[in-house]
């Protein structure tokens, strides 16, 4: 069976009596008869081939194929009903807010920002990681709300214009494990000599500030490991005896627990973080509420 044979009348004539669990409540709910609704739902059973409903006395009870085929249905008329709301301009229910973020940005940072919705009943958030590059190109095509970075992307295509917003910023710092660092203090990048590092990757936006410094002023760290994953670079800090270069918002709770010491910062170093969004009317609500908090 191909997707064009697929009657979608018929599968929402489903969807509603398997929601009710009654045949007599939803033709009543659908303004049909009894027999017209056993009708197309026949028909969709032949065009799949599979039977949906198992009778249990006078009520219907989900076979195993049709609670496969009513876990789609609720996905696909749920999101039906949320575009009919965002045209409409409101609408009830559940507010979906697509969100991607680069691989290489703090998971700690993307919690922080995302608190008012995390806080909110009314959003699903749905989430996705990859490349700047590709998810810039699923913005562009409306399958993204707000692209989360630390680097800005051109912003003057005519065909597909993008907002590059800056919703944070933060200095960057030297930490080591406390057992080994706790009171001293160095200086980035002139103490770092010969000192075993794990900075982040090629990749991120911080590396080529460092070893800019580095080299302005000679130094040679010896880095043991780049890594391009926030996560990752997070447990070799806490993990490895080494010193990690990173904001300290990607090993907030390692500071907070002791785990963890500050042992320099750095203010020509920072990390920027930007929400990248494309000019769209039928923004979601709850995506202004975390561009505009104070609003």
């Amino acid at each position: 069976m191909k997707l064009e044979q697929l009657n979608f009348h018929h599968l929402f004539y489903f969807w509603r009596v398997a929601r009710l669990g009654h045949l007599t409540r939803a033709a009543e709910a659908l303004h049909t008869s009894q027999s017209a609704l056993s009708a197309q739902i026949r028909q969709l059973e032949d065009r799949l081939g599979e039977t949906l409903f198992d009778r249990q006395g006078r009520r219907l009870v989900l076979s195993a194929a049709g609670q496969l085929v009513m876990a789609y249905a609720d996905e696909i008329f749920g999101l039906g009903q949320e575009m009919l709301g965002r045209l409409q301009g409101g609408g009830d229910g559940v507010q979906r807010l697509r969100i991607g973020s680069v691989s290489t940005l703090s998971r700690n940072f993307q919690e922080n920002w995302l608190r008012p919705a995390l806080d909110n009943p009314a959003v699903m958030l749905s989430l996705e990681s990859g490349t700047l590059e590709g998810l810039v190109a699923r913005l562009k095509g409306h399958q993204l709300d707000v692209v989360l970075a630390n680097e800005t992307v051109p912003t003057t295509d005519p065909d597909h214009p993008l907002h590059c917003r800056l919703v944070g910023s933060q200095s960057v710092s030297l930490v080591g494990p406390t057992a080994r660092w706790q009171g001293q203090q160095l200086r980035i990048p002139e103490d770092l000599g010969g000192l075993d590092m794990a900075l982040p990757g090629p990749r991120h936006a911080l590396r080529a500030q460092f070893d800019a410094l580095c080299e302005t002023a000679d130094v040679r760290p010896r880095i043991r490991a780049e890594v391009d994953d926030m996560a990752m670079l997070r447990l070799l800090a806490r993990d490895s005896g080494w010193l990690a270069l990173l904001p300290e918002v990607v090993v907030q709770d390692e500071l907070r627990h002791g785990l963890l010491c500050v042992t320099g910062r750095s203010e020509p170093l920072r990390e920027h973080f930007y929400a990248i969004t494309a000019p769209h009317r039928l923004r979601p609500e709850a995506l202004d509420a975390l561009l505009n908090p104070l609003r």
